[in-house]
């Protein structure tokens, strides 16, 4: 397989600026490999589900993680613009910055009133900040001066702004660390929250907090040599017990968003036991994967050449997806971050 292979016609104007509203309003396409497609809306989820099903969320909580400041060295100062990624100290976090090629290891930036040092530089375009404050400073200092990340196809075309703040926020978020929202959770309100569970259709957490490299394109053609960005992601034991007792029970696992099913099938096993699991996870999934642990996926509708398409693709079918793309851009389907949501059952 190869990048092109993934490659469709998206409509500039198929991309969502905001929201709908209510959040369950947005529209749901309900992909069924070997059916036709159905035009539904969020709201209409219960009625897809039945009694013993299980969703599964990624309860991250996205932080401010766009930051604009001040390089110094010596007398010179230049703009410079981070977006964080990852942590991986008490006040270490790498982060893609512009303009990159400007810094240098040692060089001084402030962010507003938050103040770090350039204390590497990797491959990709990668820089490491180690901030002058730690803990929960660091995570309050970040609150008061950072921006939340919109995704870049939507921040070229508006600036970020006081609603994003709630809009970009699933309302089941609970556990800081994300730099992007885990976008299919944004539809679920608490009206769809409480239809749901008086169906007896269970809600499990679940961690994974997305890196910022989750809008970088995919720059080979083959794509046996692209490499994911990791990300760290937490099933605690009890949670995993739960799943596993829905699937002995004849319940499906329905995963809501990539993020939740890509962090399952990090943790399970190959007869779809999910395990306990607190690590990263760097899983790139493909056409051609073998899936373990999820039944259904809930899923916004993704850009062409992403690996996100590739993941869809590979859990309904690749030309069942092609299919349902073309129907969704004929019939104005919105995509992306703050677009509609496709409902996909595993081809078998």
């Amino acid at each position: 397989m190869t990048l092109t292979d993934f490659d469709f016609h998206l409509p500039d104007d198929r991309i969502a600026l905001r929201p709908a509203s209510p959040r369950d309003a947005a529209r749901l396409l309900l992909v069924t490999p070997g059916k036709s497609l159905v035009d539904l809306h969020v709201h209409d989820l219960p009625a897809q589900l039945r009694a013993g099903d299980v969703l599964v969320v990624n309860d991250t909580r996205v932080i401010p993680a766009r930051l604009k400041g001040v390089r110094t060295r010596g007398d010179s100062r230049i703009a410079v613009q981070a977006t964080l990624h990852r942590q991986t100290g008490i006040n270490l976090w790498t982060a893609f910055m512009r303009p990159g090629k400007k810094l240098a290891v040692g060089d001084r930036v402030a962010f507003g009133t938050l103040d770090a040092t350039v204390a590497g530089k990797g491959e990709g375009g990668e820089v490491t900040l180690a901030f002058d404050v730690s803990g929960v400073a660091l995570v309050a200092a970040i609150a008061e001066n950072g921006m939340m990340p919109l995704p870049p196809y939507i921040a070229a075309k508006r600036g970020e702004d006081a609603r994003d703040r709630e809009d970009y926020q699933t309302i089941y978020a609970a556990q800081d660390g994300s730099v992007a929202a885990p976008t299919a959770g944004l539809h679920f309100t608490p009206d769809l929250m409480a239809r749901l569970g008086d169906m007896e259709v269970t809600v499990e957490r679940v961690t994974l907090h997305v890196g910022a490299g989750t809008f970088l394109p995919v720059k080979v053609d083959d794509l046996t040599k692209h490499r994911m960005h990791a990300e760290w992601g937490e099933i605690d034991a009890a949670t995993a017990g739960r799943l596993n007792a829905v699937r002995a029970a004849g319940g499906r696992i329905v995963c809501v968003g990539t993020t939740s099913l890509r962090l399952l099938e990090s943790a399970a096993e190959p007869d779809g036991t999910i395990l306990p699991f607190a690590d990263e996870t760097a899983i790139f999934i493909t056409p051609g994967y073998r899936f373990r642990a999820a039944d259904g996926l809930m899923t916004n509708f993704h850009l062409p050449k992403s690996t996100l398409f590739m993941l869809v693709s590979a859990f309904a079918g690749q030309a069942v997806m092609r299919a349902a793309y073309e129907h969704a851009i004929t019939d104005h389907y919105r995509f992306y971050s703050y677009g509609d949501a496709s409902l996909l059952w595993r081809v078998v």
